[in-house]
């Protein structure tokens, strides 16, 4: 078989035109289109080993679906077609999905790690609190009709709204074994954490696709830490009370009550504890 392209209509960035031009750049595989939350996971079950490459032209929740689906015999190519993206992104892929295909066409393999939560594949990022509670109120504010997630300047708002609301007070609320307390976690399968915009938000900035996973959570968090936290986001300049950990295969987090549970920004919902494994040379994807 040759390629397969497994499309995500819903996407913010992804159109019927754009899907054309897409898979013409890639040399007019065989298109897929999911059909509701967790297809994706499905249909890369399906091609199993059959297709010379998997592409995917989709947000990071489709791309999510797509790790949880394939068995990693199959190269895998991500196109940028959310509002986000991270993952094509953080290969080295423009934003643009058309650029994007493009370049996949000349792509080379790279084997790389993935992070695995209870049971839950993710590519780039898991998190434990409050940035799960994030994604969980954005989620809230509902779709637009034509089924698209808000953007980020809604996000950004959601976020000043949160802080606000908590008057940025966050205590410790979560042990992570053998390392200590933190007020949420954040875990990093590869740099940058995310987006916002165009601009990459590095929150752990040693953690490599082909290594373990990397976790920062601060052991408290007040208004004094601001200035800290803003010198840590733009530097990487360690100035607040902090735990960080650097390539680890196992952590396990327990919550004093249960806490919102993100992976490549879809809610998981809440979980009591939370067993983060780094799986090694897990799958083959397709890098400029």
């Amino acid at each position: 078989m040759p390629g397969v392209l497994i499309v995500n209509p819903f996407a913010s960035r992804v159109s019927e035109e754009l899907t054309e031009r897409v898979a013409a750049e890639l040399g007019g595989p065989e298109v897929l289109r999911t059909e509701r939350a967790g297809h994706a996971v499905e249909l890369a079950r399906a091609v199993g080993s059959d297709a010379e490459a998997l592409y995917v032209f989709s947000g990071d929740g489709g791309f999510n679906e797509v790790l949880n689906g394939t068995d990693g015999s199959v190269p895998l190519g991500f196109v940028p077609g959310g509002g986000t993206s991270v993952l094509p992104r953080a290969l080295g892929f423009p934003r643009d999905p058309v650029a994007a295909a493009r370049a996949l066409v000349h792509a080379r393999p790279r084997r790389i790690a993935l992070g695995r939560v209870n049971d839950r594949r993710f590519g780039f990022s898991a998190g434990i609190g409050l940035d799960a509670e994030l994604i969980r109120r954005v989620d809230a504010l509902g779709r637009d009709a034509s089924g698209r997630r808000a953007g980020d300047l809604r996000f950004v708002g959601v976020a000043l709204k949160t802080l606000a609301e908590r008057r940025i007070r966050f205590d410790p609320v979560l042990e992570v074994e053998g390392h200590g307390r933190a007020a949420f976690l954040l875990v990093a399968n590869g740099d940058p954490y995310t987006y916002v915009g165009g601009l990459p938000l590095r929150l752990a900035r040693r953690a490599r696709f082909d290594e373990g996973l990397d976790a920062v959570g601060p052991r408290a968090f007040r208004l004094r830490h601001l200035p800290g936290a803003l010198a840590y986001v733009t530097t990487g300049r360690q100035a607040l009370p902090l735990l960080a950990l650097h390539d680890a295969d196992r952590l396990v987090a327990r919550c004093d009550v249960p806490l919102p549970l993100q992976v490549d920004g879809e809610d998981l919902g809440d979980v009591s504890e939370a067993v983060l494994e780094a799986e090694r040379d897990a799958v083959t994807v397709l890098v400029p």
